[in-house]
């Protein structure tokens, strides 16, 4: 069953987090008129995003957690795993934007949890580290909003529940992420563009290609 929504309300959008219900439309798409959520994200400069009505659960759009579910999530955040994987750090990169990309909101805990402890155990990857801060920003907002708190306040929780993890000896020191090798690029050769019988250059027609 597909939630329906109104004006003013908020959702999560997969992967792009909690958006606000601003408008439902109907516009014309692939020859046929269908209606549409607009939304916008917050704490996001993307441009409005519509999405059909009754596309909603395909697309990844819920709506936000209850406080039985908020309560799911703390103890998924409260769970130790007793070991972690030996995976390589770009194997375990795959595995968690699987994860991200459900649009679960356990699955976003789940990762946030493991990649947080994971920080004291081995040197994270670039990657990681970037997924571990968009796990975080993502968890963080939903769980503000449908707390009725500030975002900072929700931060100093998670500190405080992952508290308990932080060792007394360094970290164990992992195989960096290799950096992307630089292609120098010959300077180009400048040639002149061909002219028309008028004497002036042709223009180029430009545009910009939408989904």
């Amino acid at each position: 069953m597909q939630p329906t929504f109104k004006i003013g309300d908020k959702a999560v959008y997969r992967n792009h987090g909690v958006a606000v219900i601003t408008g439902i439309e109907t516009i014309e798409m692939y020859g046929s008129l269908q209606n549409v959520y607009v939304l916008e994200v917050m704490d996001s400069k993307r441009d409005r995003v519509m999405i059909p009505v009754d596309k909603v659960n395909s697309v990844g759009l819920r709506s936000l957690i209850s406080q039985e579910e908020v309560d799911e999530v703390y103890e998924i955040l409260r769970e130790r795993p007793g070991k972690f994987d030996q995976q390589t750090w770009n194997r375990r990169q795959r595995k968690y934007t699987e994860k991200i990309n459900t649009g679960s909101v356990y699955d976003v805990a789940e990762v946030l949890r493991d990649l947080y402890l994971l920080k004291f155990d081995k040197t994270l990857s670039f990657g990681e580290k970037r997924m571990l801060d968009r796990a975080q920003q993502l968890l963080v907002k939903e769980l503000a909003i449908a707390r009725d708190m500030a975002d900072k306040d929700v931060e100093d929780e998670l500190a405080s529940i992952f508290a308990d993890a932080v060792p007394a000896g360094p970290v164990a020191v992992e195989e960096p992420e290799p950096e992307p090798e630089k292609v120098v690029e010959p300077e180009p050769v400048p040639v002149k563009a061909p002219r028309t019988r008028s004497g002036s250059r042709p223009k180029a027609k430009t545009g910009t290609l939408r989904d």
